[in-house]
């Protein structure tokens, strides 16, 4: 008999180590896949279309929210929107795949409006919140060099907003190094699989 999979969804604010974390638990032959969600955003040099994201044009991406496609979806920062496929979900859980995902605090917030009504999604998904204190997050924004000050301001604004909401997550990794934050997401792990599988 297939164990009952494992959704573990991370969150934390842009710079967070969120997508980091997603890659190395997969690299780590643990067992999981990464969700690959989806963006009307265009892609950042060396991202890959399907691999970091699914990269739709606003037209695409309101077409399959027309059709009804997206477990969640949601305008970000004002301009752009972030979404999750159900089929990049629900169809790997229903064959007993773990899945690891990131996504942003109104996303989880969605998944759980959702999961409340579908008994695959609720006993599988496990919400992290990867909490990092204010003067680490400014550095390491800046230190990407991706964005300009406006921007990194704005992000600045929206963590404030979302590190509110960590006592909502099932779990919290209070971020310092690297190494430290995917050694707690391990020991996480360890423990929804035994939760879930309970």
């Amino acid at each position: 008999m297939t164990p009952s999979p494992v959704l573990l969804v991370l969150a934390g604010p842009a710079g967070s180590g969120k997508s980091t974390l997603c890659d190395r638990l997969v690299a780590a032959d643990l067992g999981f896949s990464r969700v690959i969600t989806t963006t009307t955003r265009a892609p950042r040099e060396g991202e890959v279309n399907g691999v970091h994201y699914h990269f739709f044009t606003p037209a695409e991406f309101s077409a399959r929210i027309s059709a009804g496609e997206f477990l969640e979806w949601a305008w970000v920062h004002g301009e752009r929107r972030y979404g999750t496929l159900a089929a990049s979900v629900l169809e790997p859980l229903t064959e007993g795949k773990d899945l690891v995902m990131s996504v942003d605090v109104q996303g989880v917030a969605s998944l759980r409006r959702v999961a409340a009504t579908h008994p695959v999604l609720k006993r599988a998904m496990v919400t992290v919140f990867i909490v990092v204190d204010y003067a680490r997050l400014l550095a390491r924004m800046r230190a990407r060099g991706q964005d300009n000050e406006a921007e990194i301001a704005r992000r600045m604004a929206t963590a404030e907003a979302e590190l509110r909401d960590a006592p909502k997550f099932d779990y919290t990794i209070d971020s310092r190094t690297r190494d430290d934050d995917f050694n707690s997401l391990l020991a996480i792990v360890d423990r929804a699989r035994r939760k879930v599988r309970s």
